[in-house]
């Protein structure tokens, strides 16, 4: 078995501090009966029905021959071309596979109107799209799936030949796809989105797409004999141990940074940090992931409340507070899923609920019910409209703003989390400045793609440790487009969730400063000349 986990430093100490407890409490068993009292009393409720992970990559296998025989038939017909309509657990694992594996999935998993465009200027001839939900009630999900309806009808194209449906059994997405004769792919129920690497949402698309998704499954059945033994030895929970040398203990450790060290595992850093972020960030606590590369400032600022975690082809001996793991993408994914829950009950909390995710939708349809509510500009500078939320703002400049928002950064346990409710396929550039803040500032910096990270991270912002203070980036459209069967456009959808997340975030005493920027590239050139 190649997984592996080496410790040094205060999370070696935390991991001798926790080890012997956990094997005598027989935790990693435990985990695999799915023995839902291991989080408390309160939690019961939630994880007896949320535990179906652990046995994911047996459970899955009778999947894998369907979905290669539709791939087959598909690519008969000349469709090659796959597009993934979802949101945070359903659309991160399978980027990260298809990356991984070095097969072409069209990821959405935006509600940006360029971003949407973009999809859907494809050849839709030889395309398909897979619409996956655990609900289908998602309004990022539902939107796109109704704008390549339309598309697809347009075209003079048979939308049941095209739209592959990944979602629970029951749900109101499997009845609407019976009525519209899609073929259905149903996923456990007792598995939640952000452990559903495993399961049909992470499968389908990435099957179709061309990846291994055998080999994914034997790698992490392989795994899951190790990560159930109760063992000192066992690397989930020494993982799980080191994650938790956070909150009050050897310090306050409770920021993790994820570093792709010379793995061949493309983007895992961007799906651990929702699996962690979501899952522990809430009741005040929580770890925060932040994902980094081996030059990242946070790395050389001697942070004395991060641990690095470096994700390598081959784990080695590491120095400082630092982590070093390896293995196999399959037993990746069950190994941070069993370290996360781990982590969990060592900090005390809940791992299978998310408790504040629901506030910033709510905010959001109330935004799109009020679109002519919006609040006005502090002022504009070179074509950047500046509003603040729980931010005094003196001066008159992008830069002006920048400066106060850092301001209200703590030098000891503040983050500042950078929300991009950008097109990514065309501004990538933007993920630059999450290094240039962080070597302006000294601490730890997140960027997260939007809306997406809403359901994921945005779980941590407002139900864990109140330190962060926020930059949402959001862009005028270049051609704005309506949501087919709804009164609102893509741009205004979008732009609502912003305006609800800031609204939220506020609510909380947070610091939040927006910026939306009538030309994306422009704009974002225009805030790294001012740091």
């Amino acid at each position: 078995m190649s997984l592996k986990v080496v410790v040094a430093g205060t999370a070696a100490a935390a991991v001798a501090n926790n080890i012997d407890a956990l094997v005598a409490d027989k935790v990693a068993s435990r985990i695999a009966a799915k023995d839902f009292t291991l989080w408390g009393k309160d939690a019961e409720s939630e994880s007896a029905i949320r535990l179906g992970w652990v046995n994911s990559a047996t459970d899955s296998a009778p999947l894998v021959e369907g979905i290669l025989a539709l791939k087959a038939e598909f690519n008969a017909k000349g469709v090659d071309r796959f597009v993934l309509c979802g949101m945070g657990g359903s659309s991160l694992a399978p980027e990260v596979i298809t990356r991984t594996a070095g097969v072409e999935l069209v990821v959405l998993d935006s509600t940006n109107a360029d971003q949407v465009g973009a999809a859907l200027a494809g050849d839709l001839a030889r395309t398909a799209i897979i619409v996956s939900s655990k609900s289908g009630s998602t309004v990022e999900t539902d939107s796109q799936k109704r704008i390549f309806e339309k598309a697809f009808t347009d075209a003079g194209i048979d939308k049941a030949d095209r739209i592959v449906v990944v979602t629970d059994p029951g749900s109101p997405m499997e009845a609407a796809a019976k009525a519209d004769g899609y073929r259905i792919f149903n996923a456990d129920p007792t598995v939640g989105g952000r452990y559903s690497a495993l399961t049909a949402f992470g499968l389908v698309p990435s099957g179709l797409a061309g990846a291994d998704i055998a080999g994914l499954l034997a790698e992490a059945a392989e795994a899951a004999e190790v990560l159930s033994s109760d063992s000192v030895d066992n690397p989930g929970l020494i993982l799980g141990a080191a994650l938790a040398c956070t909150p009050g203990e050897m310090g306050n450790r409770d920021k993790i940074g994820i570093v792709a060290d010379g793995t061949e595992i493309i983007g895992f850093g961007d799906w651990a940090e929702q699996l962690i972020a979501e899952s522990t960030g809430k009741l005040g606590k929580g770890i925060l992931p932040v994902v980094l590369t081996p030059t990242s400032q946070e790395l050389h600022s001697g942070l004395a409340d991060l641990v690095a975690v470096h994700v390598q082809a081959d784990a080695k001996p590491v120095s400082g507070d630092t982590v070093s793991v390896s293995g196999s993408l399959g037993a990746q994914f069950l190994l941070w899923e069993y370290a996360t829950v781990v982590a969990s009950r060592l900090i005390g909390i809940n791992p299978f609920d998310q408790p504040d995710v629901e506030s910033a939708k709510i905010a959001a349809r109330g935004m799109l019910e009020q679109r002519d509510a919006v609040i006005p500009a502090l002022f504009t500078d070179a074509g950047v409209d500046v509003r603040s939320t729980e931010l005094a703002v003196s001066g008159t400049t992008v830069s002006d703003a920048i400066a106060a928002l850092l301001a209200q950064l703590d030098d000891d346990e503040g983050y500042l989390s950078i929300h991009a409710y950008l097109d990514r396929t065309s501004v990538a550039e933007a993920e630059e400045l999450r290094d240039l803040f962080a070597v302006k500032t000294r601490r730890p910096v997140t960027f997260g793609w939007a809306p997406r990270f809403l359901h994921s991270t945005g779980q941590y912002h407002k139900g864990g440790p109140r330190q962060g203070v926020y930059l949402q980036l959001v862009s005028e459209a270049a051609a704005d487009i309506q949501v087919p069967g709804r009164d609102f456009t893509f741009g205004e959808l979008i732009a609502s969730q912003a305006a609800g997340d800031a609204k939220v975030l506020g609510q909380l005493g947070r610091p939040v400063l927006t910026l939306t920027l009538a030309d994306a590239k422009a704009g974002v050139a225009l805030i790294k000349s001012a740091l």
